[in-house]
C-alpha cells in the first residue's frame, strides 16, 4: 500500500484537520467529526444534514456551504456516521425551521440516521429524512436493503440545497428532494479494487484484463465481472441499464459522470463524450452535466454514470449560487 498517510486509525482526523485549514469558511467539529458552514445558519431557514462513511470525498463534507448543505457528518472510512454525529450535527444547524436529512441507502446509514431524528425529535428539532437510492445495479446487495445510492445524491443536495437557501419551508424541501431522488438512476464500473487504508491491501481481486460492472462505492460486487472493453463498450454498459430502467428518459436531464478516486480527468471526458452521444441518441437532451471526481470510492479506476431527469424548476435550482469545496458556481 501506497498512501500520502501517516497512521491508518489516523486518516480521518488529519484530513478533517486539512479540511479546516483549507477551508476557512468552514468549520470542524473534531471531537463528533463533523463538517459545518463557519457562520450559523440563517433563522428561518431548513437546515440539510448528510453524511456517510469517508473515502467518498468531495462527497459529502466537499458539499457543505452555501446553496447546498449545512452539515456532513463523516464516518470513518466506508463506515457510518454514529447517531450521536448526526444527532450533533442536526442540533448544531437547526435554526427552527427544522432539518432534513440526506441519506445514501445503505443499511447502517438508514438505521443510524433514523436513530439521529428520533433523538432530535425529543428535543424538539423537527427532522424529516429522503433515503436516495438510485443505483440500478441491483436491487439488493449485502450492503444494502434495495438500491444503493450513488450520484444522485450529489444532485438532489444542489437542487434542494438551492431551494432552502431561497426559504422553501421543510414541507417544500422534502417534496422537492423525494422528486429528485425519484427521477435519478446511476451505474459504476470498476477497472480496478480500493484500498482502505486499514485493510492495507485491495478489498477485492480484479484481475488485468477483467473489470466490474456495477460496482458499488465501497466495492460491493456488481453485475457481472467481464473482459475489459473499450470506452465505447463500457459507455454502453452505463447508459443501457439506465434507459431501460427509465422506460421513458426523452427530455431534459442533468447527467452527471464522476471518477472514482483513481481515473484522470482525460479519461472520464473521453468516457462523457460516449455517454452523451448514447444519451442523445436515446432523446435525452443534457440539458447540464459534470465530469469530474464528485463521489468516489478512495483510489478506485473507473467512473460512474448518473442521469437525473429535469424540468425548469429543477434547472433553475441547480443553476443558483452554491459555495462549496466541491461545487462553486454564480456567486
Amino acid at each position: 500500500m501506497k498512501k500520502l498517510i501517516n497512521a491508518p486509525a489516523d486518516v480521518l482526523a488529519e484530513s478533517l484537520r486539512g479540511v479546516q485549514a483549507a477551508h476557512p469558511e468552514l468549520r470542524i467539529d473534531f471531537d463528533e467529526r463533523v463538517v459545518l458552514r463557519a457562520e450559523p445558519t440563517r433563522q428561518g431557514k431548513v437546515a440539510l444534514v448528510s453524511g456517510g462513511g469517508s473515502g467518498h470525498e468531495p462527497m459529502h463534507g466537499g458539499f457543505v456551504g452555501t446553496g447546498m448543505l449545512d452539515a456532513a457528518a463523516a464516518g470513518e472510512v466506508f463506515t457510518s456516521p454514529t447517531p450521536d454525529q448526526v444527532l450533533a450535527a442536526t442540533k448544531a444547524v437547526d435554526a427552527g425551521a427544522g432539518v432534513l436529512h440526506i441519506v445514501k441507502n445503505y443499511t447502517g446509514d438508514v438505521l443510524n440516521f433514523e436513530m439521529a431524528a428520533e433523538l432530535a425529535a425529543a428535543e424538539g428539532i423537527r427532522v424529516e429524512a429522503v433515503v436516495v437510492a438510485d443505483d440500478v445495479a441491483v436491487e439488493d446487495s449485502t450492503w444494502t436493503a434495495g438500491r444503493r445510492g450513488t450520484g444522485t445524491t450529489v444532485v438532489l443536495e444542489k437542487i434542494v440545497g438551492a431551494a432552502a437557501e431561497e426559504g422553501a419551508d421543510l414541507d417544500a424541501v422534502l417534496a422537492l428532494a423525494e422528486k429528485v431522488s425519484g427521477n435519478g438512476r446511476s451505474m459504476g464500473v470498476a477497472l480496478t479494487s480500493c484500498t482502505v487504508p486499514a485493510a492495507g491491501k485491495p478489498t477485492f481481486d480484479l484481475p488485468d484484463d477483467q473489470m466490474e460492472v456495477g460496482v458499488g462505492i465501497h466495492g460491493e460486487p456488481g453485475r457481472h465481472r467481464v473482459p475489459l472493453a473499450s470506452a465505447h463498450e463500457i459507455a454502453a454498459m452505463l447508459v443501457e441499464p439506465i434507459l431501460k430502467d427509465f422506460g421513458d428518459a426523452s427530455g431534459p436531464a442533468i447527467v452527471l459522470l464522476s471518477g472514482l478516486g483513481g481515473t484522470p480527468l482525460i479519461e472520464l471526458y473521453l468516457m462523457y463524450g460516449e455517454v452523451e452521444a448514447l444519451l442523445s441518441a436515446a432523446g435525452v437532451e443534457v440539458a447540464r452535466s459534470l465530469v469530474g471526481d464528485y463521489i468516489t470510492s478512495l483510489d478506485m479506476a473507473g467512473c460512474s454514470l448518473t442521469v437525473v431527469k429535469a424540468d425548469d424548476e429543477l434547472l433553475r435550482l441547480w443553476d443558483a449560487p452554491v459555495v462549496t469545496p466541491g461545487l462553486r458556481w454564480g456567486a
